[in-house]
């Protein structure tokens, strides 16, 4: 099918199912057989999620994934620049979702080009509501790093997080994540190991960090997302900054990084890492301003 020339296109961004066919929405199989160009993270996945359809793509497919992300988006915005109607397609969910697909969205944006969506499942929200934890208010922070030193520190960065959260883990580091996320967070803190969604084996496994970590060490399989209770108040919440700073000298006395005191700090009193960094800056400026203001 030829892209129409004298307007600009279409960036249609299109959730696939993350498990079971049967979800795909209806508009996914329209887009697909309609579109000019079909941007595939995995083509031989896209040939397994037509065939399921029972449709053909019409357009010309050409794969984008995380390898040939930046050098493939130049020339998508160019075929929609002419016209073109490009669905953008990824293994499972929402595109741009820890997925491909930010950078061809921004780049679109910048060029003025309409962007849309065909709305499908989810598994950060699909988790989240199996989950058993609040849901009224909630962050998604997607992998952590795979290194254990860079993971504990991403970790101790949201300790303080009063919002559920929501994570992606690959199987074989499943049982070092809930470890040092039990290290981190507190043994007790409750959790939910969502594997195999709306697939044939699919297991919601919900408790305590620490008792979740000692089940994952058996060895876990499939896709999983890992959801987290937030922070709750505890009996620190009402530290003024004096001693807010006063912990995290000590800290830093003890030979911690002033980063890593700071987060530490955060997540025994139940604050935001802001605030406890915010009342750092504050001594460190009255105390570099305090001796001038004495002179007359």
């Amino acid at each position: 099918m030829a892209p129409v020339t004298g307007s600009t296109g279409t960036l249609v961004l299109a959730g696939t199912p993350i498990g079971d066919m049967a979800d795909a929405p209806p508009r996914l199989a329209a887009e697909l057989s309609t579109a000019d160009i079909v941007a595939a993270e995995d083509t031989r996945r896209l040939r397994r999620l037509t065939q399921a359809l029972g449709i053909r793509t019409t357009g010309r497919v050409v794969s984008y994934f995380e390898g040939n992300e930046t050098a493939r988006t130049p020339e998508l915005v160019e075929a929609l620049a002419a016209g073109a109607r490009v669905l953008l397609v990824t293994d499972a969910g929402m595109p741009s979702v820890s997925d491909p697909g930010y950078r061809l969205v921004a780049a679109a944006v910048e060029k003025d080009i309409k962007v849309t969506a065909v709305p499908g499942p989810s598994a950060v929200l699909t988790a989240l509501a199996l989950s058993g934890l609040p849901v009224d208010r909630f962050c998604f922070e997607g992998f952590l790093p795979r290194k254990a030193g860079e993971r504990l520190g991403k970790l101790r960065e949201v300790a303080g997080e009063r919002r559920t959260m929501v994570f992606f883990e690959a199987p074989h580091r499943l049982d070092d994540t809930l470890a040092a996320m039990a290290e981190v967070f507190g043994a007790d803190r409750r959790a939910a190991v969502c594997r195999e969604l709306t697939k044939t084996y699919e297991e919601v496994k919900r408790g305590p960090l620490g008792e979740l970590a000692v089940w994952a060490a058996e060895g876990v399989r499939g896709e999983i997302t890992v959801v987290v209770e937030g922070a709750t108040a505890s009996g620190d919440e009402g530290l003024d900054a004096e001693e807010l700073v006063r912990r995290v000298q000590v800290r830093e006395e003890a030979g911690e990084r002033r980063k890593e005191a700071i987060a530490a700090v955060a997540a025994d009193a139940g604050l935001p890492k802001r605030e406890v960094f915010d009342a750092v800056v504050a001594a460190k400026n009255a105390a570099r301003t305090a001796p001038a203001e004495g002179k007359h």
